[in-house]
């Protein structure tokens, strides 16, 4: 568990609370994100680092690193709301020179200024990228499209050798609860893999398939054994993508206020206004007791779990925590 913050958790290189009425665009083209990654970095100090490395992780990770070697093409999954923070940092050296599609999930869940921003960034990066939305399904026959593609190649060469031809076998990786188990699932337009709004829920590798042409595996969300940085943790716990026991919920709550009252498409009115909580001039964990204490009888527990349970369900708009960096 992380330590309770004490007091505020204010400071940073700008404000902690920006008033913000205009959300057409013209203030969100202006905003500065590395300044709130500045202020993010100054309000996860005073906490113990968010660690979750539980033991099934550990066993499969090694696993996955042995399948990877038969696999034609790789499908990394990301969060579309923080598709930075979730990305393995020993994923390209795990990976090599393998065909890999990038999926940002939850597209659903960021504005179309967000999607563009990433679009283009990864678009310079050279990498394949596909938006998507496993609850509902969209961009999944795409993938599947792409991944045939990128691996026709392999039953060129099998011919070629005189062997018969062979599904291509995709590999699908990524965090925890970034919807690698719900894509598989809208594919193949049937429940094969254990699905479930919470990190953990896949714990084993399995392979299914997906026509005639393609096998998919489904693997468990692998994490570094040690995320170095927290800010990114930070995001990970806000979005759900981490343990619930890896973190105060309070003080992560707090720092999703702060954060949101920043945000130009957000800001402390939408909160004010929501909540019915005069946040003027306070700290998110001041705003975290004082919805306490309207509605949940002084459970501040309760109050930031609101909080965060409204930021996973879209409450606050479409929100993305983070924007490529310039």
């Amino acid at each position: 568990m992380v330590n309770g913050l004490k007091g505020q958790i204010v400071g940073g290189k700008t404000p902690t609370w920006r008033q913000n009425d205009d959300v057409n665009g013209a203030v969100e083209d202006e905003f500065d994100w590395a300044e709130m990654d500045a202020d993010l970095y100054y309000w996860t100090k005073p906490l113990r680092p968010v660690q979750w490395y539980p033991g099934h992780i550990a066993k499969t990770e090694k696993e996955l690193k042995d399948q990877l070697k038969l696999m034609d093409v790789v499908i990394e999954v990301r969060d579309a709301r923080i598709p930075l923070s979730t990305t393995h940092p020993q994923m390209d050296l795990w990976l090599g020179n393998r065909k890999r599609i990038l999926v940002l999930n939850r597209e659903d869940m960021v504005s179309t200024e967000d999607r563009n921003a990433w679009a283009m960034y990864f678009s310079n990066q050279g990498t394949k990228v596909i938006f998507s939305n496993g609850q509902l399904g969209m961009g999944t026959m795409k993938l599947s499209r792409l991944a045939k593609s990128l691996a026709a190649g392999v039953n060129v060469r099998r011919k070629a050798k005189g062997l018969l031809p062979r599904p291509v076998r995709a590999g699908i990786v990524g965090y925890p609860n970034v919807g690698k188990s719900s894509l598989i699932n809208r594919l193949l337009k049937r429940r094969m893999c254990p699905a479930a709004p919470r990190p953990g829920v896949t714990r084993e590798l399995k392979w299914v398939r997906f026509g005639k042409d393609l096998e998919l595996l489904d693997s468990p969300g692998i994490l570094p054994m040690r995320i170095s940085d927290q800010a990114a943790a930070i995001k990970l716990a806000i979005c759900d993508d981490i343990g619930e026991r890896s973190y105060d919920v309070a003080d992560v709550a707090a720092i999703l206020v702060q954060m949101l009252a920043k945000l130009p498409t957000v800001g402390m009115k939408v909160l004010q206004n929501r909540y019915k909580v005069d946040v003027d001039g306070q700290s998110g964990k001041i705003f975290i007791d004082k919805l306490a204490l309207r509605l949940f009888n002084g459970d501040s527990h309760q109050a930031a779990f609101r909080v965060l349970s409204d930021f996973r369900k879209g409450k606050f708009g479409w929100v993305a925590l983070e924007r490529p960096p310039r």
